[in-house]
């Protein structure tokens, strides 16, 4: 029996020892070792290590993970036009000093994210107050993030910690300056579409003037050459009509008798009051003979 309780008494020993000088730091935290309550060691390296026990020496656990400050509210910031902006913001931080950082906050998350918050807001307003409505909402908003993460870094690393980044989640205009913004973009759509029409309009017109010249021009070289063609083809005409005149004048009369017959005659409606015997007839008067 004595034996057996030997044993007990060296498991709980043991177990009272591995529980009170015995700690392990996780690779996701780090360590702050106290010694009579001051800072005697900063543990940053995952393992197992040896402390005196309480009350000598204390330890204390910090996350040293990329953590999120959200703000539940977006908040109310001016431009440089005087207009009124809700943004809705949130900041990415983690702990690179440990030691420092429990100096200065004494290791309290709450108040570590208020201070920050804080900072980045003054950073935000520096930021919107030199810029428009329309360069926080499209333009420029990459930049101003990255002008808030410049001016916060330092007053981040007094305390501690490291702003890894700032992003707006969202920025709207109050409802009672949206619909002058939007009314405003509206008249500038409609200026610039009526400048559009206008300049398309004056194309257009010259587009239809070149077209209306360039038609005449055509026109007119066409009906010259048409008349060069008529007038080549009378001549042609004449001279063969004079040649045939020339050979044989019986014939050639004949034949513009019989021209002209055809196109006297050429409707069942058309009507002729001419002496029978008159000389128009003649070549039908000897037919008949």
């Amino acid at each position: 029996m004595p034996r057996i309780f030997v044993v007990i008494a060296a498991a709980l020993l043991g177990l009272f020892f591995a529980n009170t000088c015995l700690y392990v730091v996780d690779q996701r935290q780090y360590a702050i070792v106290f010694a009579l309550g001051q800072v005697d060691q900063v543990r940053s390296e995952p393992g197992l290590y040896f402390k005196l026990p309480a009350p000598f020496q204390n330890v204390a656990f910090f996350d040293k993970r990329i953590q999120t400050i959200d703000t539940p509210e977006a908040e109310r910031f001016i431009t440089s036009e005087k207009k009124n902006l809700l943004v809705d913001s949130y900041v990415k931080w983690r702990i690179v000093d440990p030691r420092l950082y429990f100096v200065r906050l004494s290791g309290d998350s709450r108040l570590a994210a208020s201070r920050m918050t804080q900072v980045v807001k003054s950073a935000l307003n520096e930021e919107i107050t030199k810029r428009t409505v329309a360069q926080m909402i499209s333009g420029e908003r990459t930049q101003v993030m990255s002008s808030v993460v410049e001016k916060v870094k330092d007053e981040a690393r007094e305390i501690g910690v490291e702003i890894v980044d700032v992003r707006l989640k969202r920025v709207d205009l109050l409802p009672e300056v949206s619909e002058s913004v939007f009314r405003r973009m509206e008249a500038e759509r409609k200026r610039v579409a009526n400048d559009l029409r206008a300049t398309g309009g004056a194309e257009a017109e010259q587009i239809r003037a070149d077209a209306d010249r360039q038609r005449e021009v055509i026109l007119a070289q066409a009906y010259r050459e048409a008349q060069t063609i008529k007038g080549e083809g009378d001549a042609k005409a004449a001279s063969i009509y004079n040649a045939s005149f020339g050979r044989n004048p019986e014939f050639f009369s004949f034949y513009r008798s019989l021209e002209a017959y055809k196109k006297s005659l050429a409707s069942k409606q058309d009507v002729m009051v001419v002496d029978p015997k008159s000389d128009f007839f003649r070549f039908m008067q000897s037919q008949g003979k």
